[in-house]
């Protein structure tokens, strides 16, 4: 079996009403997908994430430059020579960011392929799953006016409440003060209501902010607090995790094992949250496993991006082991998006939904998805 040809597919749609999260405005949905077709006919499907700010293109421009040579007429069931091949080749100007995403869109599709010409899920192919279904939690409370919606979030936390959901992710950053009051409006709405919340600022603050804010909201007993500060700030994560008492999470904007390395070493998160379309595929996904598994720190996937990154992520999470093994342990939950996103449900002809607020793992070979083509060329830019 030889790659035959490798197809990029950027996908985008103007959202009718623009949200923001802290580090800007979103005013549309996007995608960088890639095609990989073998010569007896196998396709497979990766996604690269792009970050909510971040233009699709210049993924696709990589994949389609940088890493397509390396690819064709090679095996694609050689996922880990493929990989490394990859990241070497780009190393002097890569090791993160959008080279690296790239390279994880490449390594989901070669493990699609993979799966399928075994005939198996992917997460057999990573040593089987640990669970068939997996709790989901809603993320969303994203701003669409700014500061001052702290009774419309409300609202929006008794709605994912209704719709099942009992994990719910809030997505903070846009003033301590403002942070607070939304978080108490919460509180209020959803008091008496078997919820488990978690907040996510994206980086916005700096350690003192960051913490002020941690200690403002110790009375929710979350489930983590994710991206208190810039990634690269490891010292400013250290710091915060000695001085909160939640568990301190991050990671979706680190790559590979040489970063998550760094980030493990330095005893700077209690949960690990590499995004597979980001960090490097399921290869990478698969050597950051086993290292925080050495650490003692859970690792629970981001997911931000359409259909196809929802199904990587769900192979990956069901083949997870939980860091701290107990009769009750905590077991990893899968990033459920909320927000508009029109190539989430329809680019699969079966969109992966939740049931009272769970997700089952998919069990057909490869990521166990189908693309709708006529629902790709709609969006295709």
């Amino acid at each position: 079996m030889r790659i035959r040809r490798v197809d990029v597919h950027v996908l985008k749609s103007p959202l009718a009403q623009p949200f923001a999260f802290s580090q800007g405005w979103v005013r549309q949905r996007s995608a960088t997908l890639v095609e990989i077709t073998t010569d007896d006919g196998l396709t497979g499907w990766g996604e690269a994430f792009a970050q909510g700010l971040e233009p699709p293109e210049i993924a696709a421009k990589a994949i389609e430059v940088a890493l397509t040579p390396l690819l064709l007429g090679e095996d694609p069931r050689a996922v880990e020579v493929l990989w490394h091949r990859m990241y070497h080749a780009t190393r002097d100007y890569g090791r993160k960011g959008t080279i690296v995403s790239a390279i994880s869109a490449v390594d989901i599709a070669l493990w699609d392929i993979a799966g399928k010409a075994a005939g198996l899920p992917v997460h057999m192919l990573l040593g089987g799953a640990f669970r068939g279904s997996v709790e989901a939690y809603a993320t969303g409370f994203y701003r669409i006016s700014g500061q001052g919606e702290s009774a419309r979030l409300a609202d929006e936390a008794l709605q994912h409440h209704a719709a099942g959901f009992r994990h719910m992710k809030v997505k903070l950053g846009y003033g301590v003060a403002d942070d607070i009051a939304v978080m108490e409006a919460i509180g209020d709405a959803i008091a008496g209501k078997p919820v488990r919340l978690m907040i996510d600022t994206n980086h916005a603050y700096g350690v003192a902010d960051a913490v002020r804010l941690g200690r403002a909201l110790e009375r929710f007993d979350l489930r983590w607090y994710e991206e208190p500060v810039a990634p690269e700030d490891l010292d400013g994560y250290r710091e915060i995790r000695a001085r909160l008492s939640m568990p301190i999470a991050g990671g979706e904007n680190e790559h590979t094992l040489y970063g998550f390395r760094d980030l493990l070493a330095a005893r700077a998160v209690d949960v690990a949250q590499p995004d597979i379309g980001s960090a490097g595929g399921f290869t990478a996904c698969r050597h950051i496993a086993a290292l925080a598994q050495a650490h003692g720190v859970a690792v629970n996937p981001h997911v931000w991006g359409s259909a196809v990154a929802q199904a990587a992520s769900l192979q990956l999470i069901a083949a997870l082991p939980v860091a701290n093994h107990s009769l009750f342990a905590a077991e990893p939950i899968l990033e459920y998006d909320r927000s508009s996103h029109p190539f989430r449900r329809a680019l699969i002809t079966e969109p992966i939904e939740h049931v009272d607020g769970r997700v089952a793992i998919p069990t057909r070979p490869g990521l166990g998805i189908e693309i709708d083509r006529d629902v790709l060329a709609r969006y295709r830019s």
